[in-house]
């Protein structure tokens, strides 16, 4: 199992999560985006610069990523093609993305961009709170309590 991080819009706070979780755990953790990235010098975190251009690092993600590994993305479209090549996907506040919430989601998706095509100011999404990073760290700590299989 691999982790893989939608990087370009993750938020820092969860990036760190990520690295702890990957040295504690011995997980390959890649980081995509299409920009230069400094991390923490491990064995366990590398990075993936892709070009520039409209869903590039998603599709190089999916791409590359195998069943069972996870992605840490808030990219409901990605989210839907990781869980159709048998992995997981996990955004940024703690939702655990599955083939049984997915399609509402896209739908959902779907709606506030035809929203936002029509002139509605819909606003962005809340700034990540303290909370949505306890969430977070406490799905991925069940998540790979559940799946991560080398004792980490």
């Amino acid at each position: 199992m691999q982790m893989w991080v939608d990087a370009d819009a993750c938020p820092k706070a969860i990036k760190e999560i990520l690295y702890r979780a990957a040295e504690r755990c011995g997980i390959v953790l890649t980081l995509v985006a299409n920009q230069p990235l400094s991390v923490p010098r491990s064995p366990w975190i590398k990075t993936l610069q892709v070009p520039p251009g409209f869903d590039v690092a998603d599709n190089e993600i999916v791409r590359r990523l195998s069943a069972g590994d996870l992605v840490v993305t808030a990219d409901i479209p990605l989210a839907a093609g990781v869980i159709a090549k048998g992995a997981h996907a996990l955004n940024p506040r703690g939702e655990l993305y599955s083939a049984e919430n997915i399609r509402e989601l896209l739908s959902l998706r779907d709606f506030m961009d035809t929203l936002r095509s029509t002139g509605v100011q819909t606003g962005g999404p809340s700034a990540l709170s303290q909370g949505d990073r306890q969430a977070f760290a406490n799905r991925l700590d069940q998540f790979l309590a559940r799946h991560h299989r080398s004792g980490g």
